[in-house]
């Protein structure tokens, strides 16, 4: 039997379509042309119901692409032409596996494609039927990013006229050119993706042979964009020029701020500009503005140090401390406090490098050292201010430390952050910048060390088997975990019978697994017993110190309990928690 006979049988059989209708349709032309399309066109029959059963007849899987939002890293893995030709679509790359939605399961062109682009990526290809509306809409996609950015550049000669006109102008008739020029679109449309993909960063880099745009998603560079390098200069000028930045200084770093109004969204740019060898590289930072302070509970705290942390924010003096390395989170946590903090009969002042977050009530002051405006001049110019809280971006030197503290002793609630592995680093940090061990041990209330992993996608979360040996190691950092917190944590939770969870993989965290991220932290509160042992000079302070007054956790343990509750994997305890 013809598969179209197969096909035809199956959609009556199965009440598709209407046996008087398909009869009618049998004596057109159409039909006696090619039987499939005119089936397929006559509207008697749902396309995506076809489809289905056409894929049962070629024994092939279905799947379907209306309303699925492709992540680019999976569409671009066809290019554009490839997929108009052979009428083919990549929708989905798992580890090594790739999704591909094909049309016509009889073109072994587009089977013997799709097995060379795999090959070629070192990827694994799985093969579905889609219909010819899935494949028009998911074709559209190659219209977002790349099309507009083609749009941009088509003509390569207002891209030679440009840098012409670089070579010519100065100053304003510059910043007039480049506000005319395709770049200005360009531009525009790499934020707009970044702020729609929920990229932190985007990296603009100059390539030996091209310009390269990558975005960092929950802490993981992605390339979005290869951009002819021709264009990579004029990309830069437009952001000087949005950022208010000079357009002659090249030899240089420079830092600006630029403000966007994105869909009803106000989004804040932090530009960076570093002079490489012959071009320059940009970083611009992402700080949505209008999304407010996340909730503690939302960072990831919980459980005993989520109640140490509130108990230390009703103190009215003393130093509250947060220690981990860049981008690991110190300022989201500080915004939360400070919002918490924030209330009608209290003067906060702030001493930033530079203002990431604007908290409406609170005084922000951003230092400027050019210019002698550092952390240690500006704490003591905010003492004359009357303040209740300040908050000081960095304690990164001796001076600073020793203002900090004093200010802490003159009825100051001061919070801060400073760089070292863990909460218990703090203790020997601060007292190597000559710290009086009995002042910091007067002043100093809590420290939280911390890191950001990913968070599970709970969309395509499924469970997940790990290595006897990995499980074993998992078991021993339990049991020397207090009791107390697994009890708190874990309420009821069945350790004969430990479970492990990851992201599949699916659209909507674009094939890796994982969307958002969550603190793993370890909370240090100066106790009674901690106090003694500063002003003591101990500087090499232990575990077993910590754990004769209080229930401390360590970030390793932190990570395997939100592990054990399904919010994130040990792949990410393991990558960010050194062990």
């Amino acid at each position: 039997m013809r598969k179209i006979d197969e096909l035809i049988n199956l959609l009556v059989r199965d009440k598709k379509i209407a046996a008087k209708a398909l009869a009618e349709l049998k004596r057109q032309p159409a039909f006696m042309a090619n039987p499939e399309k005119a089936v397929a066109d006559s509207g008697l029959v749902d396309i995506e119901e076809f489809t289905k059963v056409k894929a049962q007849v070629y024994g092939m899987k279905y799947h379907s692409l209306l309303d699925v939002k492709i992540p680019d890293q999976a569409l671009n893995s066809i290019p554009a032409e490839v997929a108009e030709n052979y009428k083919i679509i990549c929708f989905e790359i798992y580890r090594k596996k790739m999704k591909v939605g094909i049309l016509d399961p009889e073109n072994f062109k587009a089977f013997e494609a799709i097995d060379f682009l795999a090959k070629e990526q070192n990827f694994q290809p799985e093969y579905f039927l889609i219909s010819t509306l899935s494949f028009s809409q998911a074709v559209s996609h190659y219209k977002t990013l790349g099309k507009e950015v083609s749009g941009a550049l088509k003509s390569k000669a207002e891209e030679d006229a440009l840098e012409r006109a670089k070579q010519k102008l100065q100053g304003e008739e510059v910043e007039e050119v480049i506000k005319s020029a395709p770049v200005s679109k360009i531009v525009s449309v790499i934020i707009r993706h970044a702020v729609e993909g929920r990229a932190s960063d985007i990296h603009i880099e100059p390539m030996q042979k091209e310009s390269r745009v990558r975005y960092r998603i929950d802490g993981i560079l992605h390339t979005s964009l290869i951009l002819p390098k021709s264009i990579h200069s004029a990309i830069v000028g437009r952001i000087k020029v949005l950022a208010d930045l000079k357009l002659d200084e090249t030899r240089t770093p420079q830092d600006g701020r630029i403000r966007i109004n994105n869909n009803n969204q106000e989004i804040d740019l932090r530009i960076s500009v570093l002079p490489l060898l012959d071009e320059e590289k940009v970083v611009m930072r992402i700080l949505d503005v209008t999304k407010g302070a996340p909730s503690l509970e939302d960072l990831g705290f919980m459980g005993q140090g989520l109640k140490i942390i509130l108990k230390n924010l009703e103190k009215t003096d003393g130093m509250f401390l947060i220690t981990g390395p860049t981008g690991s989170g110190k300022s989201t946590t500080l915004f939360s406090l400070l919002t918490i903090l924030n209330a009608e009969g209290i003067n906060i002042s702030t001493l930033e490098d530079p203002v990431e977050y604007y908290i409406k009530g609170v005084n922000q002051s951003q230092v400027r050292p050019e210019i002698g405006f550092t952390f240690a001049t500006g704490l003591r110019s905010l003492l004359r201010q009357d303040p209740d809280v300040i908050m000081v971006g960095e304690i990164r030197d001796n001076e600073t430390a020793e203002l900090a503290i004093h200010a802490s002793l003159t009825g100051h609630f001061v919070l801060s952050t400073l760089h070292t592995n863990d909460a218990l680093g703090a203790i020997p940090r601060l007292l190597d910048m000559k710290a009086e061990p009995f002042l910091l041990g007067s002043t100093l209330n809590v420290v939280i060390a911390q890191r950001l992993g990913r968070k599970i996608c709970e969309h395509c979360k499924e469970e997940q088997k790990l290595p006897p040996d990995m499980v074993e190691a998992i078991k021993q950092e339990l049991a020397a975990t207090p009791a107390a917190v697994i009890d708190q944590m874990l309420p009821g939770y069945d350790m004969s019978k430990i479970k492990f969870f990851r992201g599949r993989g699916c659209s909507r965290c674009g094939s890796v697994g994982y969307t958002g991220r969550i603190a793993m932290a370890e909370v240090l509160d100066i106790d009674e017993g901690i106090k003694q042992m500063i002003m003591d000079n101990k500087k090499n302070l232990t575990l077993e110190d910590l754990r004769k007054d209080q229930n401390f956790i360590t970030m390793k343990q932190d990570g395997i309990i939100k592990v054990l509750l399904g919010l994130t994997t040990m792949e990410e305890v393991l990558r960010t928690v050194n062990f």
